[in-house]
């Protein structure tokens, strides 16, 4: 059996309806198995994958989170193979996930701004939410880019969660 996760990506900013897509199969059907959770708190579901002659096919799920009482802004969405003869999960495939409303609470999107030279998170911060004081919330939606709050660098592409 092998699993493509397509959608979401490593990282990918997610809202309470996570869309989960890839090819999946190797079997004439299989089941498989997905979970999203961040250690305290899971949604799970299961789909048929295969393209009926032991080939691969196309999936394209969606785990409805609005639920979850999830404490943290990352998430982790699991595909896996679930083993015919004892359930247990094989083959699994695990992408870190961003989650939006807790990130920002009403989190729909994000926009995206180049950083020009001089711009600070505070200003950025201040321009798309009234107040520099929530810079945190630029941090956490960009895991990738700001490694550092006191360095953001001209031309640097920051997703700005908006409600």
């Amino acid at each position: 059996m092998s699993i493509d996760i397509q959608q979401p990506r490593p990282y990918d900013l997610v809202d309470d309806t996570i869309r989960i897509g890839g090819v999946a199969g190797g079997a004439f059907e299989a089941q498989f198995g997905y979970r999203v959770h961040e250690g305290h708190d899971e949604v799970t579901g299961g789909f048929m994958a295969g393209d009926g002659t032991g080939g691969h096919g196309q999936f394209q799920v969606t785990a409805d989170v609005s639920g979850a009482s999830f404490t943290l802004d990352r998430l982790f969405v699991e595909i896996f193979h679930t083993s015919p003869k004892d359930g247990e999960e094989l083959d699994k495939v695990v992408v870190p996930v961003l989650w939006g409303p807790r990130i920002l609470p009403g989190y729909r999107v994000y926009l995206e701004h180049v950083v020009a030279a001089g711009e600070t998170l505070w200003a950025i911060s201040t321009r798309y939410y009234g107040s520099g004081n929530l810079y945190h919330r630029l941090v956490s939606a960009n895991p990738q880019t700001i490694t550092d709050p006191n360095v953001i660098h001209p031309g640097s592409l920051i997703r700005v969660p908006q409600a």
